[in-house]
């Protein structure tokens, strides 16, 4: 109740240098979220989470710290209109002290011609700098992972945090589905708010529909909407390349997954019980271990606390078996820098 109290208390105070600060040190409530890498995407979520009203407290931590400064001001600016009453930020993983949950965006893009391979392995480098400083500063956070190629960094910052991997998320396919609903909800003039439609495992090109079990309003998409199987396989390639053509009109893609930070923060913040295809590592899953992969999964306070078992029909089986190989090839080479 103090902290919903917090998020829509919109008084704030002036404290020493200047600094804002408000509702959430008045009555003693921190709900505090720590990003790592101030860049689009890091500095979209710290926006998105603001405007979501249940973080009082956000660090942004870059190693270019006059990025991370220039975000923390503007944003800064605009606390009068928000619940947020501290907005911090530097380039020392001291700032991850005592946030419920660490977000992890830092690491670089795949470039034109770059092998997933290289990716993996770059990022890997990047995350063996970064994961560890995040554990040696807080040891009871949640992580939730956004840097590509998701499942497997999701995969190598558990490894290096030493944390259950309840506490290790990745965001997964919560955008991919997002944007699965949107396609669906416009053809046939449904909200996607109503639309009950997942895309599972990795997130990546190896992702599917999970077609057999879609449904609206406890009626089935086919019963309700017989799309044709031409259609869902054009909407399936809309999904997947999705990202693609976002980043080749405007060059990067950064709003909607910012929003989906946000939500799953929000379901962390207030222990809601939220059921979300995230990227989590499954233990006998359909015959799938040690591997990350997003399945429906409830998401609360503690991290993932359980995973809803899919019942997939004989294609998508297939299809997640694929999407596992997939996700193994990367783990194996992240695992061979790892291990120098």
């Amino acid at each position: 109740m103090m902290l919903v109290l917090c998020a829509y208390n919109f008084v704030t105070v002036l404290k020493d240098k200047g600094q804002s600060v408000g509702c959430c040190e008045n009555i003693g409530v921190s709900a505090k979220v720590a990003i790592v890498g101030a860049g689009n995407v890091g500095s979209a979520a710290a926006y998105a989470m603001m405007m979501d009203g249940v973080v009082c407290e956000i660090a942004l931590i870059d190693k270019n710290k006059d990025r991370a400064e220039g975000e923390a001001l503007d944003l800064r600016h605009g606390v009068q209109f928000s619940s947020v009453s501290k907005i911090v930020f530097g380039d020392s993983y001291e700032l991850v002290r005592d946030a419920q949950v660490v977000v992890v965006t830092a690491g670089v893009a795949q470039k034109p011609g770059e092998s997933r391979e290289g990716l993996v392995q770059t990022n890997t480098q990047i995350f063996s700098q970064i994961i560890p400083e995040i554990a040696k500063h807080n040891k009871s956070c949640v992580l939730l992972v956004v840097t590509n190629p998701l499942d497997v960094m999701t995969y190598v910052a558990w490894k290096l945090s030493g944390f259950p991997k309840e506490r290790v998320i990745g965001t997964g396919t919560v955008l991919d589905t997002a944007r699965l609903r949107y396609l669906i909800a416009k053809e046939i003039h449904v909200s996607p708010k109503d639309i009950c439609a997942h895309v599972l495992g990795e997130h990546g090109d190896s992702s599917f529909p999970w077609w057999s079990r879609a449904s609206i309003a406890g009626v089935s998409l086919d019963s309700y909407a017989k799309l044709s199987a031409e259609f869902k396989e054009q909407l399936k390639e809309e999904v997947r390349t999705a990202a693609y053509q976002v980043i080749k009109k405007k060059g990067a893609t950064f709003y909607a997954i910012g929003l989906v930070i946000a939500k799953l923060v929000r379901a962390m913040l207030l222990n809601q019980p939220r059921i979300y295809s995230v990227s989590t590592i499954l233990d006998d899953y359909l015959g799938i271990n040690g591997v990350a992969l997003s399945v429906p999964a409830v998401v609360r306070a503690s991290g993932v606390t359980a995973t809803l078992q899919v019942a997939l029909d004989v294609k998508e089986a297939e299809l997640f078996k694929t999407s596992a190989n997939a996700v193994k090839q990367g783990i194996a080479a992240a695992q061979a820098v790892l291990d120098k």
